[in-house]
């Protein structure tokens, strides 16, 4: 339970236990595909744009392309 507790004091984005370990819920299962975008901005009662600013600033990038979807549009 510690080191539960002193991953989640660790996010910065909000004040309340509850809603950090939501977003690093929500981290993984966007991370695992699990959800979309649009579900985990609901979730977090947030809109798509500032979710994907909350992420860029802890260092999480999220695509909605998948990776063979980024090497085809680099070669193109």
């Amino acid at each position: 339970m510690y080191l539960e507790q002193g991953i989640i004091e660790k996010v910065p984005l909000f004040k309340e236990n509850e809603k950090k370990e939501l977003f690093l819920s929500i981290v993984g299962a966007l991370s695992l595909r699990v959800i979309s975008l649009r579900k985990a901005a609901e979730l977090l009662e947030l809109n798509e744009k500032s979710l994907l600013e909350m992420l860029e600033s802890v260092g999480v990038s999220y695509s909605y392309l998948q990776k063979d979807d980024i090497s085809i549009e680099r070669n193109w």
